[in-house]
């Protein structure tokens, strides 16, 4: 399992969720009350979210969290 990629996949598909919402990583960070460095890091690939951050960030994007778990993973590529 290469980590690097899971989490570059991830974050590319939560940028790609919240561009089709056409909201800012700044807006996201406001609804999710997380820090939009955080929001950044995600999308970066650079974080490591945890169950609890997960469900914010979908309740955040109105999609269920299974929805964040299903990506490609050559997506972040």
């Amino acid at each position: 399992m290469n980590e690097e990629r899971i989490l570059l996949s991830f974050g590319a598909h939560v940028k790609s969720l919240r561009l089709k919402k056409d909201i800012s990583q700044e807006h996201l960070a406001s609804l999710s009350e997380l820090d939009r460095t955080y929001i950044s890091g995600i999308e970066r690939g650079k974080r490591n979210i945890s169950l609890l951050n997960i469900i914010k960030l979908a309740s955040s994007l109105n999609v269920p969290p299974e929805k964040l778990l299903t990506f490609d993973m050559e997506e972040g590529k």
